[in-house]
C-alpha cells in the first residue's frame, strides 16, 4: 500500500510545489491562470512526446490528477482517435476521453453552488 502512497505523494507534490514556486518567484506576472494554462499545455506536450507515460507509472494519481495530467489525458486520446479515425479524430479524441472528468466537474461544481452560499 505504501508503494503506491509514497511516489503519488512525491510526484503530486513536487506538481504542486513548480506551481507555487512559479506564482511566489514571479508575482503579480503570474497568475493561478497562467499556471492552470501551463500545466494543461505542458502535460499535452509531454504526453504527445512519450514522456508524461514514465511519470504516470511512477507516481500513479500524483500524476494523473493534477491539470498536467488533465493535459496528458486530452493528448493522449487526440493521439489515439487521430490512429482510429484519422485527422477528424484530433478534434474529438481528446474530449471523449476526458469526458468523464469534465462531465464530474460541471456537475459538483452545479451542486456547490445550489448547496452553499456565495460569501459577498
Amino acid at each position: 500500500m505504501f508503494d503506491m502512497i509514497i511516489p503519488a505523494f512525491l510526484v503530486g507534490g513536487t506538481i504542486c510545489v513548480i506551481g507555487q514556486l512559479l506564482m511566489d518567484l514571479t508575482k503579480p506576472s503570474f497568475t493561478p491562470a497562467h499556471v492552470l494554462v501551463s500545466f494543461v499545455s505542458g502535460g499535452a506536450i509531454l504526453g504527445a512526446l512519450g514522456l508524461y507515460e514514465p511519470l504516470i507509472k511512477i507516481g500513479g494519481a500524483g500524476a494523473s490528477i493534477p491539470l498536467s495530467g488533465f493535459g496528458y489525458s486530452l493528448a493522449k486520446g487526440a493521439m489515439e482517435a487521430v490512429e482510429k479515425r484519422g485527422i477528424m479524430g484530433a478534434f474529438s479524441g481528446g474530449v471523449e476521453a476526458t469526458a468523464v472528468g469534465i462531465a464530474a466537474a460541471v456537475f459538483f461544481g452545479y451542486l456547490m453552488s445550489v448547496t452553499f452560499k456565495p460569501k459577498g
